[in-house]
């Protein structure tokens, strides 16, 4: 097989994943998230069989524990949370009338400027607003699809990650044997490569933003932040996003401190909270648990999942990182090669290298 044969068939297999992706996505979910767990414990179920398990049985106590150690987390985490939210909605009308109370002179100065009344339609945005939320929301509980979805979740996940678990050494050396002879090793060490850039991304930067969420639930909590454990695990959640999750919930964090405390110290030790989780993530936690060699810059990151969330939805964002993975890996090997290729090294015309060399 020539080399632009070569190129062919993997641009005809790059674009038949992506036509299936665009066309299954609404059922690929559980299956990409039992593919995601399968992922995530192989190493565990491989420990598991260093002490005389069977692959099976290996499997079967692995996930026993980790789903039932996720069931306890949500049942020891979910009324804590449910209990803020239900506190936060029903304060949210005192804390926007504070919020009016506050920005109301501004708005007048600026009425007095420019004419006019802008809390006039203050009322009529409200309305739109509400009644958008209103549609969301219906269409996000009433919908067929986001029910099939969350069933599938339910109950197909566990099942595939089962049997992706028991088979998965058998997988991948049926998958090895389909790889063409000549150019397997290659093959063989950029997917090795893959395999510990990503491994060390999303396990390790997985347990930064666990780190992160308690640090900042616990601390803004003990600081008297009211709905601080809410809002510190989801700051932990989302700074799996580079610098989303200490900006944007900082913001939150400091514009309710700000509505809530009467003096200006409480809101800066809200300030303090995330300025030293930044420091800790930066400083010791990243570099630690990441590490410095995984090659994933953070614009990258940022980019590839706000690009696979429009084009996928939610399973886009859950393979944005994978697929993050794979093309920074092969572009460096590509750009290694290209380096040593004479179209870098000769690609000069003679003509133009000695004027280089004279001049």
């Amino acid at each position: 097989m020539s080399r632009r044969e070569r190129v062919l068939v993997w641009l005809v297999l790059l674009a038949t994943t992506l036509f299936l992706l665009a066309v299954l996505q609404d059922v690929m979910l559980p299956f990409v998230a039992g593919m995601a767990i399968a992922y995530f414990l192989d190493p565990v179920v491989d420990r598991f069989e260093t002490w005389r398990f069977g692959r099976g049985l290996a499997t079967f106590v692995v996930l026993l524990l980790f789903f039932l150690l996720a069931v306890g987390v949500i049942l020891l985490i979910v009324p804590v949370l449910e209990a803020q939210v239900v506190a936060l909605v029903t304060a949210a009308p005192a804390y926007f009338e504070k919020l009016r109370v506050l920005i109301e002179p501004l708005l007048q100065r600026v009425a007095a400027m420019n004419g006019g009344d802008p809390l006039a339609k203050l009322p009529a945005a409200a309305s739109d607003l509400v009644k958008i939320a209103t549609r969301v929301l219906r269409e996000l509980v009433t919908g067929g699809v986001a029910l099939a979805n969350l069933l599938s979740l339910i109950f197909i996940t566990p099942v595939v990650a089962f049997y992706l678990l028991r088979d998965w050494d058998r997988m991948i050396a049926v998958i090895d044997g389909w790889l063409p002879q000549a150019q397997a090793p290659v093959i063989r060490a950029q997917v090795g490569e893959i395999d510990r850039t990503l491994s060390a991304f999303v396990r390790g930067q997985g347990s930064v933003c666990l780190i992160l969420g308690v640090l900042y639930g616990t601390a803004l909590s003990l600081a008297g932040l009211q709905f601080g454990l809410i809002i510190g695990l989801f700051s932990g959640i989302i700074s799996f996003v580079p610098f989303v999750g200490a900006l944007l919930g900082g913001a939150i964090s400091i514009g309710l401190a700000l509505l809530q405390f009467e003096s200006l110290g409480p809101v800066a030790l809200v300030a303090g909270i995330y300025l030293v989780g930044q420091v800790l993530e930066g400083n010791f936690l990243t570099p630690r648990l990441v590490g410095g060699a995984v090659g994933l810059h953070p614009v990258w990151v940022i980019f590839s999942l706000l690009a696979g969330g429009a084009l996928f939805g939610f399973l886009g964002v859950l393979i944005a990182v994978p697929a993050m993975a794979v093309i920074g890996v092969l572009a460096r090997f590509a750009l290694s090669r290209y380096l040593v290729s004479p179209l870098h090294l000769h690609g000069i015309p003679p003509a133009e290298e000695d004027k280089r060399d004279h001049g």
